[in-house]
């Protein structure tokens, strides 16, 4: 049971300390047009099985994977995933009226990249393997997804809420949320292809 809140603990801390997570999600939440938790409950899923992938596979064969190769090249491809996002954002912002949505399966597939790139196997995998017993182990690592997945739906709701009420108050004050949000998209995406 310590395990799985101390995964549970470290999973919410995990999702809502990253910028990247946040900015990968956001223009995705401020699309008016969706329900926006559901942009967080699809990327905390995916983020998800992201880090069980690495997990499963650390616990299973311990040092036989490249781990830092396959962190690195998610590294840039989370980078160029969300610059993507931006753009479309700022596509959306520019023709709200148009639909221009991504496919079903894209805060999914966001969150995946995120679950196989870098800090996740630091916060959601190593002190998995540290455990006395795989069970303790399988514990952590679903408290981890369940707190991922309960930050992320929370973090869009939010912003879906913002954006809604810009909404309200017309295209332009909307406009203002879907730009700030794929800014920040755009931004973050940026550092991470320079950082990485």
């Amino acid at each position: 049971m310590f395990a799985a809140l101390a995964g549970l603990a470290t999973g919410l801390v995990h999702v809502l300390s990253g910028p990247d997570h946040l900015a990968a999600v956001a223009p995705l939440s401020a699309d008016a047009d969706r329900s926006p938790w559901r942009a967080g409950l699809q990327w905390g899923l995916g983020h998800t099985a992201g880090v069980m992938v690495i997990g499963l596979l650390l616990i299973s064969v311990r040092q036989a994977l490249p781990i830092e190769a396959i962190s690195a090249y998610s590294e840039r491809i989370v980078g160029i995933a969300l610059l993507l996002v931006g753009v479309w954002g700022f596509a959306r912002a520019r023709a709200p009226e148009r639909h221009i949505h991504p496919a079903a399966g894209a805060s999914f597939a966001m969150g995946a990249l995120h679950g196989l790139a870098g800090s996740s196997h630091f916060f959601g995998v190593l002190p998995a393997l540290a455990l006395p017993t795989q069970l303790a182990a399988f514990a952590y690592l679903g408290g981890f997804g369940v707190g991922a997945v309960l930050a992320m739906t929370a973090f869009s709701a939010l912003v879906g809420a913002i954006a809604i009420r810009a909404a309200r108050r017309g295209v332009n004050a909307y406009r203002g949320v879907l730009y700030a949000s794929s800014l920040s998209a755009v931004l973050v995406g940026g550092f991470w292809l320079i950082a990485w």
